[in-house]
């Protein structure tokens, strides 16, 4: 099918409501459309970039985890949760009670994460393994008591109080069944010989229109994204994520989706889509570089010159670059060394200015790696 010419479904009559049921999309996709050929290639090189350059990075899995809690954070941002990512990394006791479904929320989000992509190991991106994510992602906090990991027995809506007066009203839940064996036959379906970054963006669009659980689609429709560039081969590792983009261009986001929907515009859609993944592979390109220049400038400037120490200095370095938020106890546990070593050891690394006092307490002292965080943060 000629993507101009792509109809992105129909109305159907619900009770004193009606319903969007999408077209089913696992079909050939092609396009004359020279700007998203352009778009493609250009993405396409970015990603290959940000590939080759994770591969001489060492140790980029100690990096890693900072991208899944800024993803976690801006993800859950756009559903309305007010964590910062520095908060995301303090313990759940010292949060104030009254940010702790936030906190929750963005920590159900990275263990969703990982878990999915552990479990890609051995599973294909199917339904089954989406279900057993959206089950980490609302296993606790708000969302909790919205069936999670299950496919939804009940109409949702987007926007408004009521379905009379809602924004968009997804399929009726006995469309689901057909949708989703429709959407994970197209996912995983290589006769398609559609570019993979075209067939997650399409994928996106559907999965959002869907709307198969009854809370979390937008998280978890997010999530899938990155998935789908591990599972595919087009990530090495999962260093891409579109939640910051998407966060930016809010409007635009929801505007692009939309015009799929009322227009079946899907090429504005997959123009949106590719230039997110340039811009974004272009900024975690540039943030490994930072990392190590930081890492070196840190190593020849200051740990190099802590004479005996330098062995745990280097060890406490790392644990930082893993978990950037810690505490004089966190301190002594990731060195081996006592409590009072450990303590002079977070009191250099203050003085040499790699770590920052957040509390300004005398006790419970809660220490932040700051030049490694304003790395991560949203510009």
């Amino acid at each position: 099918m000629d993507i101009k010419d792509f109809k992105a479904g129909s109305y159907r009559n619900g009770y004193q409501y009606r319903y969007f049921l999408p077209e089913k999309i696992n079909h050939p996709f092609y396009w004359t459309d020279p700007t998203i050929n352009e778009l493609l290639e250009k993405a396409s090189v970015r990603l290959g970039e940000l590939n080759s350059f994770s591969r001489f990075v060492p140790d980029t899995d100690m990096f890693i985890i900072m991208h899944i809690f800024k993803e976690a954070v801006l993800s859950s941002r756009i559903e309305g949760t007010r964590t910062n990512i520095e908060e995301a990394f303090i313990d759940e006791s010292d949060i104030n009670p009254e940010q702790r479904d936030d906190w929750q929320e963005v920590h159900n989000y990275v263990n969703a994460m990982n878990a999915a992509i552990e479990e890609l190991e051995t599973l294909p991106l199917s339904t089954r393994l989406i279900r057993n994510t959206h089950r980490i992602l609302l296993s606790s906090g708000r969302g909790q008591h919205k069936a999670p990991g299950e496919f939804r027995t009940s109409q949702n809506w987007i926007g408004g109080a009521t379905l009379s007066d809602a924004v968009f009203i997804p399929p009726a839940h006995t469309e689901l069944s057909d949708l989703l064996t429709d959407f994970e036959f197209f996912l995983n379906n290589q006769d398609l010989k559609i570019p993979h970054l075209v067939k997650i963006a399409i994928a996106h669009y559907q999965f959002e229109t869907i709307h198969p659980f009854l809370d979390g689609n937008g998280r978890m429709g997010r999530l899938l994204i990155t998935l789908y560039l591990v599972s595919s081969g087009l990530l090495e590792k999962p260093l891409l994520y579109l939640s910051e983009f998407f966060e930016k261009n809010r409007s635009l986001y929801y505007d692009n989706l939309t015009l799929v929907r009322t227009r079946n515009d899907l090429a504005q859609w997959i123009k949106f889509f590719l230039v997110g993944v340039i811009t974004t592979a272009e900024k975690a390109t540039e943030t490994l570089r930072n990392i190590m220049n930081l890492k070196a400038r840190i190593e020849q400037e200051h740990i190099l010159a802590m004479g005996k120490r330098s062995r745990q200095a280097m060890d406490l370095l790392r644990y930082l670059f893993k978990k950037p938020v810690i505490t004089v106890k966190e301190a002594q546990t990731s060195t081996g060394l006592s409590l009072k070593a450990a303590n002079d050891l977070v009191r250099v690394f203050t003085e040499s200015g790699i770590l920052k006092e957040i509390t300004g307490y005398q006790r419970n002292r809660i220490f932040v790696f700051d030049a490694y965080m304003k790395l991560f943060s949203e510009q």
